[in-house]
């Protein structure tokens, strides 16, 4: 994997012999595999979506609450495409609606590989940052069904203060818009639950509300059709200097105004409860 390019960064690592920016090297590592109901009701259902968490991260949020699995270079447990694909099948037989690569960009080859090997009779679901290479979607094009990929930032300075990421914007917009020509509005069973299509993701963060009704206008023009999961579950795991706003948690009042703004864009969607928030929502890593 020398000169490795296949996030928005670039950072043309070689991952033979070290680490990228996103921390990882040549072996894809997972941190956790099982049966994951907290995600949207057309993707968690009743009995779960195969939520497989990779471990790294090419984003990098000062405010990750993954942040024990997103920033360390070598957690978890490393596995090959055929180890990956019988995890697959694993959940599958525990009756996951999906199998859901969460934070997947930096190991896409060997997913595609893991994808290639045995196809899978559920739909696959990516799961991103939304900071993402047009040209790394491309490689999963007719292996992913469901494009899951937040937009967390309308402005530009904003991520480059919290994530690192100053085009983060016109990357992430990009991106979605490649997501969109592949699986287009999502498509559901009988039972309501997603087979295909892209959902996308915001996360309101305390005291950033503008930079949330920027970015549902952004979606609105940018995508009309797709439907949008509003999060109000951020729950402060790391030091943000410069941010003390981010020490706390959304208050209703901010929820309320950035729901506003989505029911006043015409957008369709979720709108996460408040109380979906704290450390019991974030997954056992260990």
């Amino acid at each position: 994997m020398a000169g490795c390019n296949l996030c928005p960064r670039r950072c043309g690592a070689d991952r033979a012999r070290g680490v990228g920016r996103c921390g990882s090297g040549p072996e894809m590592r997972i941190a956790r595999a099982a049966l994951h109901q907290w995600e949207e009701p057309p993707i968690s259902g009743r009995r779960g979506s195969g939520a497989v968490f990779f471990t790294g991260c090419p984003l990098g949020c000062v405010y990750c609450q993954n942040g024990e699995i997103s920033r360390m270079a070598t957690p978890g447990r490393a596995v090959s495409p055929e180890g990956l694909s019988a995890i697959f099948f694993d959940l599958v037989s525990q009756g996951a609606h999906n199998i859901n690569l969460v934070t997947p960009t930096h190991f896409v080859p060997q997913i595609r590989e893991a994808l290639l090997y045995k196809r899978l009779p559920v739909p696959v679901v990516y799961n991103t940052s939304g900071y993402e290479r047009v040209e790394t979607l491309r490689l999963l094009e007719g292996l992913a069904d469901i494009y899951l990929p937040d937009f967390k930032y309308a402005q530009g300075p904003l991520a480059g203060a919290l994530s690192q990421a100053e085009d983060y914007p016109e990357t992430a917009l990009a991106a979605i818009g490649e997501m969109v020509r592949q699986a287009g509005p999502p498509e559901y069973d009988g039972q309501g639950l997603m087979r295909r299509g892209v959902l996308i993701r915001h996360l309101v963060l305390p005291g950033h509300t503008g930079n949330s009704i920027q970015a549902l206008e952004l979606i609105a023009r940018h995508f009309p059709g797709i439907p949008v999961s509003l999060m109000a579950q951020y729950t402060p795991c790391a030091q943000a200097p410069g941010f003390p706003e981010l020490s706390r948690g959304v208050t209703r009042r901010e929820l309320d105004k950035v729901e506003r703004a989505l029911f006043d864009l015409g957008l369709d969607g979720f709108v996460q409860s408040r109380s979906a928030k704290g450390r019991a929502f974030i997954p056992d890593f260990h």
